[in-house]
This record gives C-alpha cells, structure tokens and sequence, in this order.
C-alpha cells in the first residue's frame, strides 16, 4: 500500500525537477537573452541620442537662419520705403510677430502712419448689430464720409469700411478726410473697446499692411474668418495692400487671398511672417507693391510663388 509519506516524497521530487528545470533553462538561455535585450536597448538609446542631437542641430540652424536675415535687413532695407507712409493693422490672430514687422517697415525708413490693433470684439459675430450702429453713429460729430459704406448688414464689413475711409487715402477727386473726422472715429471704436492704437495717427496712409495669423477653431470660426476677410477687401484700396500672416492652410486670410482669384491680383500675402525672414519679405513685398502695384505671394508653403519678390531695378 502507497502510503502519505510516499506521496509527499513523490510531490518533492516533482517540483524540486521542475525547480531545477528553471534554474537550468534560465542559465542556459540567460546568456543570448540578456545579450540581444542589452544590445536592443543601447541601439535605441545610440538613436535618442542620435535625434535629440539632430533637433538640436535643426534649432540652432533655424537660430542662425533668423540671425542671418536680421543682419540682411540691415543690408537691404534701409531707405527702401523712404517717404512712404505706412499704416499697419494688427488681426488678434497676428498680435504676436506686428512688433516685428512693425520694426522692419520702420528699418526701411517707412513713415509709419500709425498702428491698429483690431480686438477680438471687432471680430466676434455677436458684435454684428452694434458694429452696425458703431459705423454710423461714429461719424456724426463730424463730416467723415459714409456714402461710400456698404449696406448689406454687416457689421465688420461695414465698420471696416469707414475705418479704411479715414486711415487711406482717399480716391482721386473724393473729399479728404480732416484730422478731426479720424480723430473722432478712432475714438468711437477706441472707446467701444474695437480697438486700440498707438501714437495719435494724423495723416492717412497709402499702403497698408495686414498682420494676420492662424485660422479660428471655435464654434464660431467660420464666421470669424469671413470677417477676417471682410478686414481686408475694404482695406484693399490703396493698390498697396500686403498680409503678413503665419501659414498658409486650414482657411486662414492668406490662404483665403491666395485661393481668390480677384484679391490675389491685388493683395500680396506672406505666409511665414512670424519668423524674422518673413518680417524682411513682407516689407520687400511692400516694396514691390509701391513701385510696381503688383502683388505677389511669398513664403515657405507650397502656394508661396517663391521665397521673396523680385525686386525693381
């Protein structure tokens, strides 16, 4: 008869084989495992390092690049926009890289009429009604014209109009706009909180260039890039007209420009007007625009027509 102590001798001997076992398997297969874990994790580590130091090398490249056009600008602009009074309105999507562009404008020795920093109130469709009102009622005080204004009930449009009434230019023959009828729509929109400016602007301007950025995301962006746009055809009145934006897809107003075929006649649009090298195109885009009222479309993406305009002789 097999009795308990034969079963637990029996049950000891099993698992000490298959302890046993283990220890053997695993000696026996420790060595070629851990080596080619060893070496699977210093070739990935040997490729961290390996793209780490090429983001590094593509940073310091994009650094010098920026340098490079900075130092060129000191080359190239100076004296270029001479005598050339230039108005610069700020989108809120573009707020970031104005400064920049601002300071190359003034570096081509451009007479900066002045700066507009257009709010996100301006934008904002429910805005629509009061801008309405605003373009209207803003001209009162004074005799700033508004025959010319459209009527089909938009209020961006329509304030962006008057707007460009009293910072342009006017067309040959129309009645010029005195200091005090800007001096009192400026205030009208400054006070509504449309917008703010800088110095105090009291001359008109004869080109204008529109610092814009990304397109909108919000549950209203549709309707805010029709504004956007809506910013620019009243503005596009001078035959100087240039949009200094940043890209060019997702239906931003560069990318908007250069898909319409009537405002890409008459808009010049840069797409990568954040970086220095295209705060440098934008003014020789100005530039372009002034001597030979033709536009152009510059920048890195793939509906750019090249890197930067050529230039009159």
């Amino acid at each position: 008869m097999i009795n308990f102590r034969y079963h637990v001798v029996s049950l000891t001997a099993v698992f000490l084989a298959l302890a046993i076992g283990l220890v053997v398997g695993t000696a026996a297969l420790n060595g070629p495992v851990a080596d080619s874990l060893r070496e699977t994790v210093n070739e990935l580590r040997k490729d961290n390092q390996q793209m780490r130091q090429a983001v590094q090398n593509m940073q310091r490249e994009l650094e010098l690049e920026e340098e490079f056009a900075a130092e060129m600008a000191q080359v190239m602009l100076p004296g270029t926009l001479s005598g050339k009074r230039v108005l610069v309105l700020s989108l809120p999507t573009g707020r970031e890289h104005t400064d920049g562009v601002l300071n190359m404008l003034q570096l081509a020795g451009a007479d900066v009429t002045g700066r507009v920093d257009l709010q996100d109130k301006f934008i904002n469709p429910e805005n629509n009604n009061d801008l309405l009102e605003l373009a209207v009622t803003a001209a009162r005080p004074t005799d700033a014209p508004t025959a010319g204004l459209p009527g089909n009930g938009h209020g961006v449009e329509t304030s962006s109009a008057l707007l460009a009434t009293v910072l342009l230019d006017q067309p040959a023959g129309a009645e010029p706009v005195t200091e005090a009828d800007r001096r009192a729509v400026l205030a009208a929109y400054g006070n509504a909180n449309y917008l703010t400016t800088g110095d105090r602007i009291t001359a008109p301007a004869e080109a204008v260039v529109v610092v814009s950025g990304q397109p909108y995301v919000d549950k209203d962006s549709a309707k805010k890039d029709e504004s956007v746009v809506k910013i620019a055809e009243q503005f596009d009145r001078t035959g100087a007209i240039v949009v200094a934006g940043n890209g060019s897809a997702g239906g931003n107003l560069v990318a908007f420009v250069r898909g319409d075929a009537v405002l890409a006649q008459t808009i010049s649009t840069i797409d990568n007007a954040n970086t220095v090298q295209g705060q440098l195109v934008t003014t020789l885009a100005l530039v372009q625009q002034l001597a030979d009222r033709k536009a152009g479309h510059f920048g890195v993406g793939d509906s750019a027509a090249s890197l930067v305009p050529r230039l009159p002789q």
